[in-house]
């Protein structure tokens, strides 16, 4: 019996090593380098603070990456914050743009294009709201808005005013472009954050020091919802729309079909209260359904504070489940999505790593770092106040997370410093993208008061991948909120495209999908306006797919 005893205990180490073994070497395979310095990126945010420690400091800001030029290539759009009252800056604050040149160096082409913003930018979202072809950008600032009508000749026009979107004199957040009512123009859902303004201002102050009040100081505010009139107009329909009948510090938002009935619902971030799902009828009408949904709070019901938000099928169910990033002492939240317009808390269940809890997180992005066919987890964090002097747990600049997809139901976290995630910072928004068409996916991050971080993917694999660009109808002609569904063998994957997501920011329209060591894909399309489509296509490589008539 003993010696029988100590075989099998012999045999169990075994396999734990050999499965441990096993992960590591997987997870290790993931590799990343900071390409920061040769990019000629000169970009450096600035929250443009000058001691008071406003409120609007703290959230800034968001990114996009988007092919403004179309010509295959992925550019970024950097938000930058604004000179707020009391400060002082010798040269204004701007938000810039960078063409992509292909070989992982980027152009400042911010003047030539016109897009140089000197609003305090806090969120974004890019899509083609007059359905020409190009897409536009829209900043959602502290104060007035901005929208960018892109020409089509490498310069933008700032139609804010004709366009009537410039939202007021408000706290910005998140912003998506989608179709609300169905007549395939974009819509724009534009969240706002609290009622700030500088003779609201809380000062905190600790220890001689200030620092940054949280929402709960201030009243919520409503977000706004315009209707596309489709003459390069718009008109603010939050009161018939339902939207105004809730108010809340939104912070990142995201446009899915969540209930699965072809219309697209909305999801709010919300810091400090619940969150919020919009529910659409179909018509532009909106139920809030997050309670209901579970989707309002964690399992616990704690209201946290939440920050980003993305989407994607993590466990290839066929269903897509959400990720909410939350404030320091705060679990971001996986909820699981169990069909029907059901969701539940499974971050215990995904092992999501404790380590997360002292920290304040932001951007986060879905996305197959390996090409093994399951959705890996990008993490951004950092603090906005010299937290350290107030807590030992965590400090204002922390290393950001990589969650490994164990394929099993949970994730593994991997070592920021052995895979390369770069130098600590506070980061903030976070765009997951292949910027070198190579068929791996990059990262890159926005840190607050500091430069940003362009993490190339230099993982060693044999895993296949297709990726994936639609061309919609016009007026929607990126064919934003299309679902896809790609079989790969025994893999079937699920993914949307959305305009507007992670941390105030967008980014993924075009859509990447690891095969894993299948040479075979099938995708299944089914277009903004219904119609299903069914293609083969080769796999390693990008495939431009137009929506055929009817």
């Amino acid at each position: 019996m003993v010696e029988l005893l100590s075989q099998v205990i012999r045999g169990l180490i075994l396999v734990y090593v050999f499965t441990c073994a096993s992960t590591s070497a997987i997870g290790q395979a993931i590799r990343f380098e900071d390409v920061t310095a040769g990019s000629g990126i000169d970009f450096q945010h600035d929250s443009g603070g000058g001691g008071a420690a406003y409120i609007v400091e703290g959230v800034a800001s968001g990114l996009a990456t988007f092919d403004y030029n179309q010509d295959g290539w992925m550019d970024i759009y950097f938000l930058n914050g604004g000179q707020l009252a009391g400060s002082r800056r010798e040269v204004p604050l701007k938000n810039r743009l960078y063409r992509n040149n292909g070989d992982w160096t980027f152009t400042d082409v911010t003047e030539q294009a016109g897009v140089g913003d000197t609003g305090h930018g806090l969120g974004v979202t890019v899509g083609d709201y007059d359905g020409d072809g190009d897409e536009d950008i829209y900043v959602n600032n502290f104060g007035p808005n901005v929208l960018y009508r892109n020409n089509g000749d490498l310069t933008f026009t700032d139609v804010t005013s004709e366009a009537g979107v410039a939202n007021g004199n408000l706290v910005g957040a998140g912003a998506s472009f989608f179709d609300m009512d169905g007549d395939q123009d974009l819509d724009l859902y534009v969240a706002n954050y609290v009622d700030f303004s500088y003779d609201k201002h809380v000062p905190i102050v600790i220890g001689g020091r200030n620092y940054q009040a949280g929402p709960q100081y201030y009243a919520p505010q409503a977000d706004t919802l315009f209707r596309n009139d489709g003459n390069g107009k718009f008109t603010d329909v939050s009161e018939e729309s339902g939207i105004r009948a809730v108010s809340g510090p939104g912070m990142g938002t995201i446009a899915s079909d969540f209930d699965t009935d072809g219309d697209i619902d909305i999801y709010v971030a919300q810091d400090g209260t619940e969150n919020l799902l919009w529910i659409n009828d179909g018509t532009g009408r909106f139920e809030e359904s997050a309670l209901i949904a579970g989707v309002a709070c964690d399992y616990s019901g704690r209201q946290n504070s939440s920050m980003g938000v993305d989407i994607a099928d993590y466990d290839n169910d066929g269903l897509l489940d959400l990720f909410v990033t939350d404030y320091q002492s705060e679990m971001p939240v996986l909820y699981h999505n169990l069909g029907g317009l059901f969701f539940e808390d499974a971050t215990r269940r995904a092992r999501l790593p404790d380590s997360l809890f002292a920290h304040v997180h932001w951007g986060t992005v879905f996305m197959d770092a390996d090409c093994d066919g399951y959705k890996d987890l990008f993490i951004a964090c950092g603090h906005f106040d010299r937290i350290e002097q107030l807590d030992d747990r965590t400090s204002r600049k922390v290393p950001n997370y990589l969650l490994r997809n164990s394929r099993q139901g949970f994730f593994d976290p991997l070592d920021a410093s052995a895979i390369g995630l770069g130098q600590p910072e506070s980061s903030r928004g976070a765009c997951g993208e292949d910027m070198d068409n190579d068929g791996d996916m990059d990262v890159v991050i926005l840190n607050a008061d500091a430069p940003p971080t362009l993490l190339r993917n230099i993982s060693q694999s044999n895993n296949h991948w297709i990726g994936i660009e639609l061309e919609g109808q016009s007026p929607n002609s990126f064919a934003i909120g299309a679902k896809l569904m790609v079989t790969s063998g025994d893999l079937i994957q699920t993914a949307e495209v959305y305009a507007g997501r992670g941390y105030q920011s967008s980014f993924g329209r075009r859509l990447h999908f690891g095969l894993g060591s299948s040479m075979q894909a099938e995708l299944e399309i089914r277009w903004p306006n219904g119609t299903i489509e069914k293609h083969e296509l080769e796999v390693d490589r990008y495939h431009r797919i137009a929506q055929k008539d009817g």
